[in-house]
């Protein structure tokens, strides 16, 4: 099963495939620049049927996920967003939780490519990607806890890939600290650093010598490495929805802390 050489997986979502009849690689690119990559509802549902639709397409052994333009790779929900939640503190509904390969079944590898900002729900993103490309003038933070907010399976994915002191610290200093490119690749978040502008063509280049290997050992080699950290995974996301609904404020006054930050000067932070 093969599509067009180019294709477009939904609104916000761009797939590339110029190159898949050469390489194997396709790009899913986030594409709603003008909102950093943010994601609403139409993009989190293209992105969870882009990665079904590479299940049943065996011209596609890798993938490159990045974002458009160089401001950011992506920045969570977009904050105009409004889902409704069920009244029952024990459910919660949260439609990031579906827009990452893993989520969707999808055991091809997936190697993403940063360029400018990656936080908030990035990281579901990002968690489940098996390793990342960064420009030098990426950077990285989560800005639940400035909002109000319990940064749970972001955190979870993030102490996964990160010594956990180095997870903490990102998690808890909300928007007053960034990861840096380089700092990121010195904890082991980032696998490669580029120039800026040049993660794409390095993530492509490592993917299509992936793709180049025998497409069923890849992809048992994916699943292996992620059965390695399923059970401590699993057990952590179990508890996030209790902790978000015991630690978040209300919808109002997270959207107060937002607005307040977002109509003064902006906010500092210290790049480390």
């Amino acid at each position: 099963m093969t599509g067009p050489p180019r294709e477009t997986a939904g609104a916000g979502v761009r797939i590339d495939r110029d190159a898949v009849a050469d390489t194997g690689v396709a790009v899913v690119v986030l594409d709603r620049p003008d909102r950093l990559n943010a994601l609403d509802l139409p993009a989190a549902a293209a992105l969870a049927a882009a990665w079904r639709a590479f299940r049943h397409d065996d011209s596609v052994r890798a993938v490159v996920l990045t974002g458009s333009g160089t401001r950011a790779f992506c920045t969570g929900i977009d904050r105009s967003v409004r889902v409704p939640q069920p009244t029952s503190p024990y459910s919660i509904d949260d439609p990031l939780l579906t827009i990452g390969p893993k989520a969707n079944d999808l055991w091809k590898p997936v190697v993403a490519a940063v360029e400018g900002m990656a936080c908030g729900g990035a990281f579901y993103l990002l968690g489940e990607c098996e390793f990342l490309t960064a420009s030098r003038e990426a950077s990285f933070f989560d800005p639940h806890t400035a909002y109000g907010m319990v940064s749970a399976y972001e955190s979870v994915l993030l102490a996964q890939r990160m010594p956990y002191g180095e997870a903490a610290r990102l998690a808890l200093t909300g928007t007053a600290e960034r990861l840096s490119a380089v700092r990121a690749y010195e904890t082991g978040l980032v696998s490669e650093l580029t120039e800026p502008g040049g993660a794409r063509a390095a993530a492509l280049r490592v993917a299509a010598v992936i793709a180049a290997q025998p497409p069923l050992a890849v992809q048992g080699t994916v699943r292996a490495v992620w059965a390695a950290r399923e059970a401590a995974r699993s057990h952590a996301l179990a508890l996030a929805p209790h902790l978000i609904a015991l630690g978040n404020l209300p919808p109002e006054e997270q959207a107060r802390l937002f607005e307040a930050r977002k109509e003064g000067a902006p906010p500092e932070h210290r790049l480390r």
